[in-house]
């Protein structure tokens, strides 16, 4: 009964739009003062949740992410992507996608992608004749492969709850996030002609190399992370420091964007960016704690499994199970709550702890862009001042093509172990 309320006042703080740390916070409150159960627990639950290493690279990453967004990475990240892309029918959506896919290398979270590009882009495809939810559309459905490629949030917050190495989730993300690419691509194109959206001319060798030159330093910044990890040279925490200097040095002297007022904006937003993340993670802790105490994860658990104990339908509903919780929940305070549950069944299935973890963020991924909470939609909707229902219509065909990426991710584990093995068989 108390796990009833515990749900019904979670999802009526959530339905009336209080940020989700709160609503986990106040939930597990009243169940802690209806239960009786003294009060201290709340610090103690909040500090083991967010007390771990691997947490600790989350501000370093943020910081720098920020630092690239403020010294003018985007920009050159979509001129070297429309010097590739823009002679193709629907150049600019194309580029939009590819743009994404180098920008996930930095700023490791979809709504920071979509933010950042949107601003860009939609006004930019609009004012080049393209439909303003078409370009909204693109734009949201692309930052989905943002956390699917290093450094990526919801895989460092994974690693933190299950001991899985950062590292190797990093790589088994990369050929999911390259697919993703494609598929989008692909879509983009197929909608781009038969809309008749214009293309650019073709671009000289000259302007390619320049504007990849310019590019270069922020697709550097992958290769390090990436090496770092996986070379033993750093920790995954080690690594977001070595990336927040690393953005702070190009960004003041290669790209030239970052001023004395624009860093205290950039610590600013990172402090901010953080403290909520580890709110998040500590409340999410303490309400994890209370659905443990009630036995909730076993009665997931024993619900799937009791259904069916054939991998192929297991993963089918946990599939199905996680596209509903993405399409209502926050990324992080899902993971935060599920993944334990989850990641018991599925290895219970035969199932790669990696490979389900790739499997979990690509859904929540998935959800950012689905109605009715889909943060992504919100974003490029505010942006290119357009309805949710009008970016939603636009959406569904990339969705779909995302759909269709997941069940090839979830059926087939070498698309996501196959890069793991390689580095762990050298």
């Amino acid at each position: 009964m108390m796990v009833v309320l515990l749900f019904v006042i979670f999802l009526g703080l959530m339905l009336l739009g209080i940020p989700i740390a709160f609503c986990l916070g106040i939930a597990s409150l009243v169940y802690l003062l209806v239960e009786g159960i003294p009060l201290a627990v709340v610090p103690l639950r909040m500090y083991s949740g967010i007390d771990s290493f691997v947490l600790l690279c989350i501000p370093g990453f943020v910081l720098a992410g920020n630092l690239m967004n403020v010294g003018n990475i985007t920009e050159n990240i979509i001129r070297f992507s429309n010097a590739l892309l823009g002679h193709v029918r629907g150049g600019l959506g194309l580029a939009n996608v590819g743009g994404s896919m180098i920008f996930g290398g930095i700023s490791g979270t979809a709504v920071g992608d979509a933010a950042s590009f949107g601003s860009v882009m939609i006004p930019g495809m609009a004012k080049a004749g393209y439909d303003k939810p078409f370009a909204a559309a693109v734009t949201a459905a692309s930052s989905t492969i943002a956390p699917m490629l290093p450094p990526s949030v919801p895989m460092i917050i994974a690693g933190s709850l299950s001991g899985i190495s950062v590292g190797s989730m990093f790589l088994a993300g990369v050929v999911p996030g390259v697919m993703l690419c494609i598929a989008m691509m692909v879509t983009v194109y197929l909608i781009a002609l038969r809309r008749g959206y214009p293309r650019e001319p073709r671009a000289s060798l000259r302007r390619v190399l320049k504007e990849g030159r310019s590019a270069f330093w922020a697709l550097l910044m992958t290769v390090i992370i990436l090496y770092g990890i996986i070379g033993g040279f750093f920790t995954p925490t080690e690594a977001s420091i070595v990336a927040s200097l690393y953005a702070l040095v190009v960004g003041c002297l290669v790209y030239k964007g970052i001023t004395w007022h624009n860093l205290r904006m950039v610590l600013s937003e990172t402090v901010l960016t953080s403290a909520s993340l580890m709110l998040l993670v500590g409340f999410a802790n303490l309400f994890g704690w209370i659905l443990t105490s009630e036995q909730i994860p076993q009665m997931i658990a024993d619900l799937i499994l009791g259904i069916s104990d054939n991998p192929l339908v297991v993963i089918l509903i946990i599939n199905l199970l996680l596209l509903l919780i993405g399409a209502f929940m926050e990324t992080i305070a899902a993971l935060l709550i599920l993944f334990p549950a989850l990641l018991g069944v599925a290895t219970g299935v035969g199932m790669d702890p990696i490979h389900f973890a790739i499997v979990m963020v690509l859904n929540l991924m998935i959800g950012l862009t689905t109605p009715p909470v889909g943060v992504c939609l919100f974003v490029v909707a505010g942006i290119g001042k357009l309805s949710m229902v009008t970016v939603v219509k636009a959406i569904a065909p990339f969705i779909l093509c995302n759909l269709v990426v997941l069940l090839l991710v979830s059926y087939v584990p070498a698309l996501s172990l196959w890069l793991p093995s390689l580095f762990a068989g050298g």
